[in-house]
């Protein structure tokens, strides 16, 4: 059992928060929903949420989470409930945590679970999982079809310096009769406290010992001194970077896949547990997310290489970082949001879900969501 124990870490120890990443998009859905799976009656959350006045909720951090909230949420939870207004933004994932945990903001959206130091030290602070999600590696290798097959071992090499050029031996090694260029690797890192830095650095500590011991896993870690690596902020940043990189390779969050597919790149399979090369399908995905056990009450624990034939590796919980001490009006707007996001018949119908690449959450996880939901409260 993978535990939320594991701190959330930089090369020279524990960071002190966490941070967190949200999104913001531009497109429209409508949605209308009654009774739900829950038993909550959406058609009535106006009157419920807000009783009668307009209530504002502000939301920060992922820029993974960014499209789900403003392309798909935002626009049809508020043709369900006009009487909640929802206001979003793309900071990355420490952030939404640190406004979250300064009350800045209502909802801080994040990748990454909070640290148990955090947490102790705010213990009044929520980490509510939304939906799954996941990570793929990208690069740009003009000419090579198909998907490059790489593993953690080799990701850590290149991100420590020690593998320079797409042709290199041990990338070789993996692709077998696959022509590679002598180009060299352009390593791409994220500037800002990234969640998405969060669940590839857990990665590469999981597959790469000389890693572990080293940068470690964090929002943020001392990346090893490579000449050519070039940092971007947020997903949209990094995705613009290997764009214009020839020989570039970078982690984007999967909300932004097809937005850079479009923009000519190419994604790898990665090697799972099992030692199998597997993509980021919704397949893959789902048998990563069924495959998690030992899930505990506060929802804090890592998905990173799950067990399993087909287990995608890089999945994670797309949490809501929230204070359990809200009252009045947003209080229950808030709880009512929440409760519409994670129900089956609401948020996470695969209307809104699908287009971000999402999944709703396991129906063994949902309960937890919920119970957590119930905690907010004055």
């Amino acid at each position: 059992m993978k535990r939320s124990m594991r701190w959330i870490c930089t090369a020279a120890g524990a960071t002190g928060i966490l941070a967190l990443v949200a999104g913001c998009g531009a497109t429209t859905a409508g949605h209308t929903s009654g009774a739900g799976a829950s038993g909550i009656d959406h058609a009535a959350d106006h009157t419920a949420a807000s009783g009668g006045q307009t209530v504002t909720l502000t939301e920060t951090g992922s820029s993974l989470l960014y499209p789900l909230f403003t392309d798909q949420w935002i626009p049809a939870y508020q043709s369900v409930n006009p009487g909640v207004h929802l206001e979003a933004s793309s900071t990355g994932s420490g952030t939404g945590i640190s406004q979250a945990v300064a009350g800045t903001v209502d909802i801080g959206a994040s990748d990454a679970y909070m640290a148990d130091q955090q947490v102790s030290q705010n213990p009044g602070m929520l980490n509510i999982p939304l939906a799954i999600s996941a990570q793929q590696v990208m690069y740009n290798l003009p000419g090579v079809r198909g998907h490059i097959q790489l593993t953690g071992d080799v990701l850590a090499n290149i991100y420590q310096g020690k593998i320079q050029y797409w042709d290199d031996p041990a990338i070789a090694a993996v692709n077998p009769g696959l022509h590679l260029p002598h180009l060299a690797i352009t390593p791409v890192t994220r500037s800002d406290g990234s969640g998405d830095t969060f669940l590839f650095t857990q990665y590469l500590s999981d597959t790469n010992s000389s890693w572990k011991d080293g940068p470690g896993y964090g929002t943020s870690v001392n990346w090893p001194p490579v000449p050519s690596e070039v940092a971007a902020n947020g997903n949209q940043g990094v995705v613009t970077t290997l764009a214009g990189t020839k020989g570039a390779i970078g982690y984007v969050g999967i909300s932004w896949l097809d937005n850079a597919v479009a923009k000519g790149l190419g994604y790898a399979a990665l090697q799972n547990k099992a030692g199998n090369f597997v993509l980021p399908t919704p397949a893959n995905i789902q048998a990563a997310a069924d495959a998690t056990t030992g899930i505990p009450k506060d929802e804090r624990v890592s998905l990173i290489d799950e067990p399993g034939q087909h287990s995608y590796p890089i999945i994670n919980f797309e949490y809501a970082i929230v204070n359990q001490h809200q009252s009045g009006a947003k209080g229950t707007a808030l709880k009512h949001f929440l409760e519409w996001a994670i129900d089956p018949q609401g948020g996470n119908a695969a209307t809104y879900m699908t287009p971000v690449h999402f999944l709703p959450l396991p129906s063994k996880v949902e309960p937890l969501s919920r119970a957590q939901i119930e905690q907010i409260g004055g």
